[in-house]
C-alpha cells in the first residue's frame, strides 16, 4: 500500500509539466500517465483490486482523484493550445495540403467545340435536335430498309411505340430540311445511343458531330474540299487526306475519309497500326430518296453529309488508349486536358 501511495505522490508532481507542454508533449504525457496499456496511473489502478479491503479503498480513492486531476489538466491545456492557434492563425504544418480544384471543360467537349468552330468559319450554322426521336426520322426518312439490323431492338434503345433514343445525329438533318428551304449548311453536335458493349473502343452513349450541305450544284468535289480543309485545320497544315468507297443508306456515293497520322506523319506507328492513315469520318452525297422524304426537289438540289465521333478523334489526337477513361471521372486523367 505504501509503495502505491508513494507512486501516486510522485505522479502528482508531474501535473506541473502540463501547463508548459506543447501539442506533441501533451500527447506524450497523456500516453505516459493515462495510456490504456503502459500508462503509469493505469498500472497503479490495475493493482488496486489485489489489495485488502481497507488499503484498497484508500489507494483506489487517491488514484481516481489523481486521474480526474490529470484529465482536467490535460483538457484545459488542449483548450489553451487551440485558442492560441486560432488567435495566431498559425497553420499546422503536419497537415497534408489541400488541392485547389478548378472547373474545366471535359476533353470531349473541347474537341466538339473545336470541330464546330472550324466548320463555323466555313459558313456552317450549328443545329441541334431532341435525343428522343421517332423511328421515321431516325431510320425511314434516312432511306434505311425495313430489314436493316440497326432498326432491331437488339441494336437500338426503344422507349415504346415508334420512339427511341437516337442512334445518330442524322435525324436533325431531316428536321432541318423539313423546316428550312435550301441553301442549307449546318453542323450538328449531340449525344447518341446504341446497344454497344462498354469496352476499350465502344460505348452505349457517345458524342457525334454531323454536317449537312444542300444547295444547287453541290458536287463530290465540294465534299472533298470541305473535309480536307477541316482535317488540315484540326490536325495541322501538312495533313493529307484519303477517301475510300463505303456505304451508308442515306448517301450515294459514300466514302470514308482517312487523315495521315499526326503522330508519325504517315510513316507508320502503333497509333495508325503501321498504315500511316487514321480513319476520321464517314461521308457522301445525300441520297435522292432522303430529299424526297423531306420535300426537297432532288432534280434541283444536291448536297453532301458527313459524320464523325469526337471521342475517337480525341483518342487519336492525344494517344488515349481506352474510351472508358472519358467516363470514369478520374481527376488525374481529366486534369491533363482541363481548360477553364
Amino acid at each position: 500500500m505504501r509503495d502505491l501511495l508513494a507512486a501516486l505522490g510522485a505522479l502528482r508532481e508531474r501535473l506541473t509539466e502540463i501547463p508548459q507542454a506543447d501539442q506533441r508533449r501533451l500527447q506524450d504525457l497523456k500516453t505516459e500517465i493515462l495510456g490504456r496499456k503502459a500508462g503509469a496511473l493505469t498500472k497503479i489502478l490495475a493493482q488496486v483490486p489485489k489489495l485488502d479491503p481497507e488499503p484498497r479503498r484508500a489507494v483506489g480513492a487517491a488514484a481516481n482523484e489523481l486521474k480526474r486531476e490529470f484529465e482536467a489538466a490535460l483538457a484545459a491545456r488542449e483548450r489553451a493550445l487551440a485558442r492560441t492557434a486560432r488567435a495566431s492563425g498559425a497553420a499546422d504544418l503536419t497537415m497534408p495540403g489541400r488541392a485547389a480544384w478548378t472547373g474545366g471543360l471535359h476533353l470531349v467537349t473541347q474537341v466538339t467545340g473545336e470541330i464546330c468552330e472550324i466548320f463555323h468559319e466555313m459558313g456552317f450554322t450549328r443545329a441541334v435536335g431532341p435525343e428522343v426521336e421517332t423511328e421515321r426520322n431516325n431510320f425511314t426518312a434516312l432511306n434505311f430498309p425495313k430489314d436493316h439490323p440497326a432498326i432491331d431492338a437488339q441494336d437500338s434503345f426503344y422507349l415504346g411505340g415508334d420512339l427511341l433514343l437516337r442512334t445518330h445525329t442524322s435525324p436533325v438533318q431531316i428536321r432541318t430540311m423539313e423546316r428550312y428551304p435550301p441553301p442549307i449548311r449546318v453542323v450538328i453536335p449531340g449525344q447518341c445511343y446504341r446497344r454497344d458493349p462498354f469496352d476499350a473502343s465502344h460505348s452505349p452513349i457517345f458524342e457525334q458531330v454531323e454536317g449537312l450541305v444542300v444547295d444547287e450544284g453541290i458536287s463530290f468535289v465540294d465534299l472533298k474540299a470541305s473535309l480536307s480543309a477541316f482535317a488540315r485545320k484540326f490536325f495541322g497544315p501538312t495533313t493529307r487526306t484519303r477517301f475510300s468507297p463505303s456505304f451508308f443508306p442515306f448517301t450515294e456515293p459514300s466514302a470514308d475519309m482517312a487523315a495521315s497520322c499526326s503522330v508519325c506523319g504517315g510513316s507508320g506507328c502503333q497509333t495508325c497500326k503501321q498504315s500511316g492513315w487514321i480513319e476520321i469520318l464517314g461521308s457522301g452525297m445525300v441520297h435522292p430518296a432522303v430529299f424526297e422524304a423531306c420535300g426537297v426537289d432532288p432534280e434541283r438540289y444536291t448536297g453532301f453529309a458527313f459524320g464523325m465521333g469526337p471521342q475517337r478523334i480525341a483518342m487519336v489526337r492525344y494517344g488515349i488508349p481506352d474510351i472508358r477513361l472519358f467516363f470514369e471521372s478520374d481527376m488525374r486523367f481529366l486534369a491533363q486536358f482541363s481548360t477553364p
